[in-house]
């Protein structure tokens, strides 16, 4: 019987093992620390540990343990390179941050950015749109503001759960000043520019006009703007305005203030 059935098939360490793979820690290689859950690329050694530079250039060190980090979600042992890697120039993406290669989107956190209309949705997509992926944030556009408060009621922000939201022209005395002064959740940061539409926010030489057009009060001010540049249609105008957005470098700073502002604080930690 025993011929019959050769080897002991109990015999010795009959359960498959897990293995953690190795992975050589080179430089600019985006991994997860699995305890803190700090993200950032590989940008040197000290002392026996590898130190990782985040989206925002903080810097953290951490042990070279076994399956202490995650890559594209899966557990890994970093181990040192046993040969100097000369790091490659490092890729911006267009909002100026360093972009994070071979690294996957993460699942949508329960945090949410608010702009207030699709025209600034597809603005800041175009901008910041690599950083909130990473970061795992999801842009929603508004059709305005003027229920904000109870629309922010309903969304239910907590420390886990905040919310960010872009106003346009919010400047002291305006109607939506008045209007964000109703929110007073200490989980929803509110932020603004002073432009009259998201439009303005873009520089003028990016449009290669000296400056905006002047809209008399009383009329709409897309149809104006339209109307001074010789353009028949608003849906014209914003094609050609966001094909001429390729970077921060395209709009003004007071819009990039405000939309950091806003990043920073729906991913800080709760």
């Amino acid at each position: 019987m025993a011929g019959r059935y050769g080897e002991d098939v109990l015999a010795g360490d009959w359960r498959r093992r897990k293995v953690t793979p190795e992975v050589d820690a080179e430089a600019d290689l985006v991994v997860e620390d699995a305890d803190s859950g700090f993200c950032g690329a590989v940008v040197g050694f000290e002392a026996g540990a590898v130190v990782l530079e985040d989206r925002h250039g903080k810097r953290r060190n951490f042990p070279l343990l076994p399956a202490a980090f995650l890559l594209d979600g899966l557990p890994v042992t970093l181990r040192r390179p046993t040969r100097a890697s000369v790091p490659a120039a490092r890729r911006r993406t267009a909002s100026g941050s360093v972009a994070v290669d071979n690294v996957r989107a993460q699942v949508a956190k329960a945090s949410r950015i608010w702009v207030e209309g699709i025209h600034d949705a597809a603005l800041v997509e175009r901008i910041w749109g690599d950083d909130l992926r990473i970061e795992g944030v999801v842009v929603e556009p508004l059709d305005g503001i003027d229920a904000l408060d109870a629309e922010v009621r309903d969304f239910g922000p907590g420390p886990t759960r905040r919310l960010g939201v872009l106003v346009d022209h919010l400047v002291p005395g305006s109607k939506e000043s008045r209007i964000v002064a109703r929110v007073n959740s200490p989980h929803v940061l509110v932020t603004g520019h002073p432009y009259v539409d998201v439009w303005q926010a873009v520089k003028p030489s990016a449009l290669g006009i000296a400056a905006w057009p002047v809209v008399p009060p009383g009329r709409p001010w897309k149809e104006g703007v339209c109307a001074a540049l010789g353009v028949a249609e608003p849906a014209d105008m914003w094609r050609h305005i966001l094909s001429r957005v390729n970077s921060f470098a395209e709009v003004e700073t007071p819009l990039i203030n405000a939309m950091e502002r806003l990043i920073d604080f729906v991913t800080e930690p709760a």
